[in-house]
Formats: structure tokens, C-alpha cells, sequence
């Protein structure tokens, strides 16, 4: 191996172990704050004005009912719509330019999907601004972009011959996509939801531009109740007075996101790899 193919290797490896360290020390740092406020209590009880009685019960019950709602929309809206451009329309310039929208799309700050909320779902659909189902719809806005790209690439990665081994054999459009294609591409498709997901539980911007409270006493009954968010929750904490909150009730908020955040991704990847493994035979 050449010298400068050492130095190389040795630079990637450095950045790398640099990277784990940060990550490490900072999720030790939340942790040890946390300790002492984290527990049954501080699940299960609404915020307060008092360290020792405040609680997440109610953001995380409201992340909760978001998030779900943004995986029930995005996930027919993001493949659909990557079905459509990858199986169906003609290339040309057309489907170019929209493909490389959509990319630029993923890209927008979120503060401007929460403007289009606000004025689309609010102020043309008359919603009321603030509630579950807003909330929700404007985090579809912001993360569809993400699951088309990543369904699209997850399609091409299919092989062409398998396409025309299913026509071969008089299978239709349709039938191939979903007999033959979607089973292939589900596994790249379902990574592309995680990551999407997961940006989604912790936005705050857009959710402040639709008139979402930082804080609400009573966890939200329906999709029409008001709501709020772990991260708005998180932040309101990290601007109280009192020490206790900033160093010890928000860590304690943090890890619950994290927790959150990780048993969705966990519980997906789960899916994926069975998915991959029953395709596979295993």
C-alpha cells in the first residue's frame, strides 16, 4: 500500500473515531444529567412550573399521534408517486426537471414547509392551526421529498431483466410492479421511511409556523385536539428560570426523544430485514 493511501486510511479512521467520541460523549453528558429525573413520574405527568413535578406525558403522547399519521400518509404518497415517475412516465426533459424538484425539495428549510402549512392547510382548508392533524400533514410536506428519492433509487436498483423475465411470462404492468418489483425495492423503500421518520420527530420550526404550542397540560384525545411536540416541549424547558429544568428535566426530555426515535427506527429495520430475509428464502 502506498504511503499516501495510508495517510489516507489513517485520516478516515481519524474522523471516524473523532465522530464516535463526540456522539459518545455527548449522549454520557445527557444521560448523567438526566439521572434522577427520568422516571414513571416524569412519563406519565404533565408539565409544570415545578422541576420535580413536570412531566412529558402529553408532548410525547402528541409526537406519538403525529408521527404515526405522517407514516400512514407519506408511505403511498412518497412510493406512489416514485412508482409513477420510475414505471410509468415517459423520460424526457419532463420527468427530468420534476426529478431534480423533488431533489431540491428534500433540501428546503423546514421553516418553509411550515409557511406552506400554514397556508394551505390552515388559512385554505380551514383547519384549525395547532392540532394533531396539521401538524401532521405538515410534516408529510416536509419529508415526502425524502421517501420519493430514496423509493426511486430503491426501484432502479431492480434488475431490468427481472422486469422482462415477469413480462416474458405474461405477467402485466401492474402485476410485475407488485409481484415482482415492489418485494425487491420494499427493503431500500422502508430505509428511505426510517430516515424520514426520523427527521420528522424532531422538527420544531415548521411546527411553530403552524401555531403548535410549546407546552399543552391534557394529551390530545383526536387527531383535532390541540398538541404540541417532545423538541417544542424540550425547548420551552431550556428557557425556564430555574437551573433544575435546563440541566436536569430537558435531558430527561431528551432521552425519552432518543428512546422514541430509536425504538421506531429499531422496529423498522426489524421489518425491513425480515422483509429482506423471507424475499431471500432465508
Amino acid at each position: 500500500m502506498k504511503i499516501s493511501d495510508k495517510l489516507f486510511l489513517v485520516l478516515c479512521l481519524a474522523a471516524t473515531v473523532f465522530g464516535l467520541l463526540v456522539l459518545s460523549a455527548l449522549i454520557v453528558y445527557t444521560f448523567y444529567e438526566a439521572l434522577g429525573w427520568l422516571d414513571l413520574q416524569f412519563l406519565t405527568s404533565p408539565p409544570s412550573r415545578f422541576p420535580e413535578k413536570a412531566g412529558i406525558y402529553p408532548a410525547l403522547v402528541s409526537s406519538v399521534y403525529m408521527i404515526t399519521l405522517v407514516g400512514i400518509f407519506v408511505l403511498p404518497l412518497g412510493v406512489g408517486a416514485a412508482l409513477y415517475l420510475e414505471e410509468y412516465a415517459k423520460k424526457g426533459k419532463l420527468t427530468r426537471i420534476i426529478d431534480v424538484n423533488i431533489s431540491n425539495l428534500a433540501a428546503v428549510p423546514s421553516i418553509v414547509y411550515g409557511l406552506l402549512g400554514i397556508g394551505l392547510f390552515v388559512a385554505t382548508f380551514k383547519l384549525k392551526p395547532g392540532t394533531v392533524l396539521v401538524g401532521a400533514l405538515t410534516l408529510t410536506l416536509l419529508v415526502v421529498p425524502i421517501v420519493i428519492v430514496t423509493a426511486q433509487e430503491a426501484l432502479r436498483a431492480v434488475p431490468k431483466s427481472v422486469r422482462e423475465a415477469s413480462f416474458a411470462l405474461g405477467a402485466t404492468k401492474w402485476q410485475t410492479i407488485k409481484e415482482v418489483v415492489l418485494p425487491q425495492a420494499f427493503p431500500g423503500i422502508l430505509t428511505g421511511v426510517i430516515l424520514a421518520l426520523s427527521r420528522a420527530i424532531g422538527e420544531t420550526a415548521p411546527l411553530i409556523m403552524i401555531g403548535m404550542a410549546t407546552t399543552v397540560f391534557v394529551a390530545p384525545k383526536d387527531i383535532f385536539s390541540p398538541a404540541t411536540a417532545m423538541p417544542l416541549q424540550i425547548f420551552m424547558w431550556t428557557d425556564m428560570p430555574q437551573e433544575e429544568f435546563l440541566h436536569g428535566v430537558a435531558p430527561a426530555g431528551v432521552i425519552v426523544l432518543l428512546a422514541v426515535m430509536l425504538s421506531m427506527n429499531a422496529l423498522a429495520i426489524y421489518l425491513r430485514n425480515r422483509f429482506y430475509r423471507k424475499l431471500k428464502g432465508w
